[in-house]
């Protein structure tokens, strides 16, 4: 299986790729505010590749629970001096504004990572115009609303059914299917028991079709399970939520902690393959 990004192609078939996270954020749930700052940010980035990240995924605004929507000019300021130094990287950006990530995409971004899956009605056409690569991910509501009390019939029925819808919409606006990877949305308007489940069906939503991004690192339904109240000391359960998913079907997953979840990929990897064989 292939992901077409801009200029870059992933062949998946066979090693799961690892998007290290960096917030440009005051506010993200787990290190909001410590690399706010430019400097402290393109530090950063450059821990993330060389703990060996294969992706970059930047974003400037949070989403975590509650969190309110940033101006696509803020975005932009923060976002610009990052960017710019971190040429020789591929670069996710995290936004669903489609003028944020037109800019980013000028600046040698190569992914945009929509947590709306193309709200902006402009998002398509800056995607589709680019040859970016997209991610599309599931979220009940917006971060201010998710939590607040997320139902579902069938939440794997109903994320499964929304990410193919999404990604019908988005080939059917000039998106490269190739370039499109799909996200059910872990801890975006679900409970820990949806987040759970989500993950339990992993093969079941990778059987979609398109590479499928699992990001559980440090999500608060990993603390409701090991009664963790601190994101930052939720590592165990991650690289456990990690490998499962790998294991599972899963081709990219989108971590805090770098160095544990490359080294637990590659036996995920190791055992999926040797199941295969």
């Amino acid at each position: 299986m292939l992901w077409r990004c801009g200029t870059h192609a992933f062949d998946l078939s066979d090693r799961t790729l690892v998007m290290g996270i960096l917030n440009v954020t005051p506010d993200s749930f787990s290190d909001g505010g410590r690399y706010l700052e430019p400097g402290a940010a393109i530090a950063r980035a450059r821990e993330l590749l060389a703990e060996g990240a294969d992706v970059l995924d930047i974003g400037a605004e949070s989403t975590r629970p509650g969190s309110e929507p940033v101006a696509a000019a803020e975005q932009i300021r923060r976002l610009a001096p990052v960017l710019d130094a971190l040429a020789d990287a591929v670069v996710s950006v995290d936004t669903a504004n489609a003028e944020v990530a037109a800019d980013a995409l000028a600046r040698g971004a190569s992914i945009v990572n929509d947590v709306t899956a193309l709200r902006d009605p402009g998002m398509a056409a800056v995607v589709a115009r680019t040859g970016a690569g997209l991610v599309l991910m599931h979220m009940q509501g917006s971060p201010r609303t998710m939590q607040a009390e997320p139902r579902y019939a069938d939440v794997v029925d109903e994320v499964g059914g929304f990410l193919r819808e999404r990604l019908a919409v988005a080939v059917a606006a000039g998106v490269a299917a190739d370039a499109v990877a799909l996200d059910p949305g872990i801890g975006f308007g679900k409970t820990a028991q949806h987040s759970i489940e989500l993950l339990a069906a992993t093969a079941r939503l990778a059987a979609i079709g398109r590479p499928l991004l699992v990001g559980a690192s440090r999500k608060r339904f990993l603390g409701h399970l090991t009664g963790e109240d601190d994101p930052g000391r939720r590592l165990e359960a991650g690289l456990a939520a990690a490998a499962i998913a790998a294991f599972e079907g899963a081709r990219i997953l989108r971590v805090h902690d770098v160095t544990a979840t490359v080294r637990a990929a590659r036996v995920a990897d190791a055992v999926r393959a040797a199941r295969g064989r």
